[in-house]
């Protein structure tokens, strides 16, 4: 007997450019397994596909080890950030009444 395959996307964003391919995978595959048969790690040395942090649809995935996909998903491989976005919309934010206050 032939086991049901769907079709996913996986997508990762690199700074210098991005990737996008079309996957079929065995029906009950986890978000970590889709990612990992998509190959995109091989173009991306710097890329852990064991650890890295994943998302469908712009929406984190707290369990990509344990969670399936479904057809039609577009599973979304994220970048480790550079800087917390709180710390930096603090700086943003102190840089900005500094600088008022200069000007009054």
């Amino acid at each position: 007997m032939v086991e049901p395959v769907i079709e996913i996307e996986v997508v990762y964003a690199a700074v210098d450019r991005q990737v996008l391919c079309t996957v079929c995978v065995p029906e009950g595959t986890t978000v970590r397994d889709a990612a990992q048969k998509s190959g995109i790690g091989a173009g991306f040395p710097e890329l852990d596909m064991g650890e890295c942090p994943l998302g469908i649809f712009g929406k984190v995935i707290s369990d990509p080890q344990v969670r399936l996909i479904q057809a039609g998903d577009r599973i979304e491989i994220y970048r480790p950030l550079l800087a917390d976005p709180k710390e930096v919309r603090r700086l943003r934010a102190a840089k900005a009444a500094e600088a008022k206050a200069r000007n009054q």
